[in-house]
């Protein structure tokens, strides 16, 4: 799969993904870390890249209608670097699998 990991999130998230086989870029080396949301919504549909984001305004952003892009919602609180890339690990085969079958949405909790 192809995500792109929003601000709010570590660029070591955008890594361990690539460690684990998928391709990874996190905002800040994109050059949108300043970007808007829209700006941000945008560019990932045109690359075909899934949002790893915990931004509630890229939720409503995707659930607007006419909307095809992809957002993988984490909804995990403030937590170590560890924690959530060990939620990330648990849930990666069924997030995966859950964008394959067209889901455009994927909400993950720790």
């Amino acid at each position: 799969m192809r995500f792109v990991v929003d601000n709010q999130l570590p660029p070591s998230l955008s890594r361990h993904l690539v460690e684990a086989g998928h391709d990874a870029v996190h905002v800040a080396n994109v050059g949108l870390d300043a970007s808007s949301d829209l700006a941000l919504w945008s560019w990932a549909q045109r690359e075909g890249r899934v949002i790893v984001s915990k931004d509630e305004d890229l939720f409503y952003l995707a659930n607007r209608a006419g909307e095809s892009g992809q957002l993988l919602w984490v909804r995990v609180g403030n937590c170590r670097k560890d924690a959530l890339l060990a939620v990330m690990d648990r849930a990666l085969p069924s997030i995966v699998e859950a964008f394959a079958a067209g889901q455009r949405i994927v909400e993950i909790s720790g």
